[in-house]
Order: C-alpha cells, then structure tokens, then sequence
C-alpha cells in the first residue's frame, strides 16, 4: 500500500483543526503528496488548481459541507476518488453517498485501519481504470501515476502549466476538454487569455508526438492517443 500510494496525491478536508493536522502528517508518509483544506469552498479551489487523485472529506463544515463540495466536484470530474468522513450513519447521507459515486463512508472516530481499507479501494479503482498509461506513439506514452511523459524511456520535461494541461487532457481523453476546463485548471486566479493557451499548446507540442494534441475550433483541445 505504501509504495502504490507514493504515486498519488491526496487532499484532505478537516474543520477540526486537530484533526486534520493528524491526518495529513500520518498521510504524508505514505502518499506522494497531501493538500489540506479546512472547508469545501477552500477544497473547490485546491481541486481545481492541483487536481488530486483521491479526496477524504469530513461532511459537516462551515460555508460548503463536504456533500455539497463532492457533489460539485462529481459533477465536473467522474474521476478523483472521494472519500467521507463523518459522525453520522444517517440513511439519507448514505444515499446520497451513494449517487455521488463515492469509495467509502467513513464513520468516525477515524482510524490508521479505515483509511488504509478506504485508500486500498480507491487505488484498487484508479488501477482498473485505462487512463494511467496512454500511448501517444509507438515510442511515446504518457504515464498519469508519475505525470510524466516518456519517450524511448526517457523523461520528457515538462513545465508545471504543461504538466496540468497535459494531465486534464489524459484524465479525459475520450471527450474534447473544454476552453472553461482548461481555464480552471491551468489558470484558475489569472484567468486564461488566447495568447497563453497558444503558447502553451505551442511548447507542449514540440514535446510529444506530431498530432497528439488537437485543437477543436470554438470547444478546446483533445488528446489523440493510439
């Protein structure tokens, strides 16, 4: 578990600040890398900026409760796995749970044991998903475990906006990944102006392999794969 999870980025959503302190500092000795947040407005605007691979929220929180956060989060990204926490076993909340998609309903107190069989789910249904080793080429694949790309086995460099792009276009390869979505993803505070989109595409192009990432007039960009 421990050497799956060094691949993965998780973000924890706590109002308890206790709490949440524990947590992160357990998680950070096993996962790649942990954000925190203290409620799920803050969370939103993590989620957009880092696009973590695995969400573990507490419900009831001030100014957004984690429900309300996953089901925003749900409604943009089928593929982050989310995970709550909470003191309630109410029958209502579990529904709902369950329309969100959601691995796990953790009952509190929150245990070493519950997160590690609620981590073990959520790697065991990122593992069966295709996403995480897209062949761009016959030479060229890009591997969304470590977000990087590799050609004849060697890394290709990418710069932290390249990275971000390139990621939102492999978690979503089947489809054309909107103007908006890469806004939000890649230039969530600044927002996204034609010429740094340009330039950016214009970069990453002269990495990857000739026709890999394909601009579709007035909707976005998509990832060509084999």
């Amino acid at each position: 578990m421990k050497n799956i999870l060094k691949n993965f980025t998780i973000l924890y959503v706590e109002d308890e600040e206790m709490v949440r302190h524990n947590a992160v500092e357990y998680l950070s000795r096993i996962a790649k890398h942990v954000l925190e947040a203290k409620n799920g407005k803050e969370a939103i605007k993590i989620w957009a900026n880092k696009k973590p691979d695995i969400i573990i929220t507490d419900i009831n929180m001030p100014h957004l409760n984690g429900l309300d956060m996953a089901s925003y989060i749900r409604a943009q990204d089928k593929e982050v796995q989310i995970i709550v926490a909470t003191a309630h076993s109410d029958t209502k909340y579990l529904l709902r749970a369950v329309e969100l998609q959601l691995v796990k309903y953790i009952i509190k107190p929150i245990t070493k044991e519950k997160l590690i069989q609620a981590l073990e789910i959520s790697v065991s249904l990122i593992e069966d998903k295709s996403k995480f080793n897209l062949q761009l080429s016959k030479s060229c694949f890009y591997n969304a475990y470590e977000k990087i790309i590799y050609d004849e086995g060697n890394e290709i460099k990418l710069t932290k906006n390249e990275t971000l792009f390139l990621d939102l276009l492999a978690h979503h390869h089947t489809r054309v990944v909107t103007y908006e979505e890469i806004e939000s993803a890649v230039w969530p505070y600044e927002g996204m102006s034609q010429d740094a989109i340009r330039s950016l595409v214009r970069g990453l192009r002269k990495k990857v392999p000739e026709g890999v990432i394909e601009n579709i007039s007035g909707s976005g960009y998509r990832l060509k794969t084999l």
